[in-house]
Formats: C-alpha cells, structure tokens, sequence
C-alpha cells in the first residue's frame, strides 16, 4: 500500500521497512520461497549457502513473525522440512518489495 507521503512524490524513508525482512539472510530466505512457494531446508541451505545453525535461526525469526510456516514429514523414511511463506508473509514481502521499488526507483 502507498500512504498520503509516498503519493505526494516523497521518498519513504528506510525505517518504514519491515526489519524482519530487511535482513539480508532472511530477505534472501524470503525472495527465495516467494518465488517457489515451497522448499525444503537443504534447497535453502545450498541456494543461500548459509550454515544450517544460521539457516534455522533465521527461520526461526521468520516463524515466529508468523511469516512463514514449518511443515515436518518423512519422504522413504527421511525426515524432510517444508517451508512456505504464509499468507502474511507473502503480503509482508510484497509490502517490503513495493516499498523498495518506491525507495530505488
């Protein structure tokens, strides 16, 4: 959403950014499951070539933010994680990249 500021042709200011997001990890954590929906840890662990201590906390973060969600399972007996954004995280992140747009553009 564009508020009263940003219509009126001013920049917003980078303190109106979601700081959850605005972290590069999780930023790139977050890019990654907008873009595919779903992915597994491993994915995520070699798309983004964090550690995976780094990677679950992160995801954590995320997690409790309510901006993703964590689904366990087991695929030929192998524990597998699942995440996805939900449907707040996917409003969160299209907020943040209209708001970068607005900010670079």
């Amino acid at each position: 959403m564009v508020n009263k500021d940003e219509m009126n042709g001013e920049v917003p200011s980078l303190d109106k950014l979601d700081k959850i997001i605005h972290q590069p990890n999780r930023l790139l954590i977050m890019s990654y499951l907008y873009v595919v929906e779903k992915a597994d840890m491993l994915f995520l662990k070699n798309q983004t070539g964090l550690t995976w201590g780094n990677l679950s906390s992160h995801v954590s973060k995320l997690e409790e933010a309510e901006l993703l969600e964590i689904e366990k399972k087991f695929v030929k007996k192998t524990p597998k994680t699942i995440l996805h954004l939900t449907i707040k995280g996917r409003e969160a992140f299209e907020e943040y990249k209209n708001k970068m747009n607005q900010l670079l553009g």
